[in-house]
């Protein structure tokens, strides 16, 4: 009859039996067959449970974790906003969300916000204060996006910002965005990737060149465009010399 343990672990190799008393473990083993009878003198002088021995004050008073498992604390009268509005805003961000890679309107509003595509003009206090309302200003360029496109939906969403950027200023979300795609385009360029990334630089000059102080918060992001472009992926003959 099996033991219990035998039960559990059933023995893989197989070994003669013998009387393990009478087998002098403080001999070092000759052969195989020593070697496992002494491994099985070993396990038999094992306990069949052992109790671990927990000193009680030793543990910390408060162990316990509260998890609260209740919902969202009910909006005051007035607050909470309509189902219709709900419904809208989750159609609009399921639209704006995953683009694909020919939807050049999709990607522009995705990088660049409603508010920038369409020209609405912010009050003042929404300059200041934005939010996270990712729809209307853009969404960020987050790792977890870029990292997941592939060379020809990098390439097609360059092409769509910078064609934007050839009619339009140059905005802090555009210089996020094309920052990031830029670090993720491989090199050897693709021969449609390099006319880009020229006419990017070229663009950028432009803007620059039509800036009235040092001080615009454009400078240092239209020379960065400019450089990376020049001096990281060659394109000598449009680096700024000095």
């Amino acid at each position: 009859i099996k033991s219990d343990m035998e039960e559990l672990m059933p023995r893989l190799l197989p070994l003669e039996s013998c009387d393990t008393e009478e087998y002098n473990s403080n001999e070092p083993p000759r052969n195989p067959q020593e070697y496992l009878r002494q491994v099985q003198r070993e396990a038999s002088l094992c306990p069949d449970v052992v109790v671990a021995q927990i000193d009680p004050k030793k543990l910390k008073k408060k162990q316990s974790v509260n998890v609260s498992i209740t919902g969202c604390l009910a909006a005051p009268q007035g607050f909470s906003p309509s189902l219709k509005w709900q419904q809208q805003q989750v159609s609009k961000f399921s639209e704006v969300r995953q683009p694909k890679t020919e939807d050049e309107d999709g990607w522009k509003r995705f990088c660049l916000g409603e508010n920038v595509c369409l020209d609405i003009q912010l009050k003042e206090e929404d300059k200041v204060n934005p939010g996270l309302d990712y729809v209307k200003t853009g969404f960020p360029p987050f790792l977890s996006i870029v990292s997941k496109l592939n060379q020809s939906t990098i390439s097609a969403v360059l092409e769509y910002l910078i064609n934007w950027f050839e009619e339009r200023d140059f905005v802090p979300q555009l210089g996020r965005w094309l920052y990031a795609l830029l670090a993720c385009l491989e090199k050897p360029l693709l021969p449609e990737a390099h006319s880009l990334i020229r006419q990017l630089a070229r663009r950028c000059s432009a803007v620059r060149a039509n800036l009235e102080s040092k001080d615009d918060d454009r400078l240092s992001a239209l020379n960065l465009m400019i450089c990376i472009v020049a001096r990281y992926f060659e394109q000598n003959d449009l680096a700024d010399n000095e």
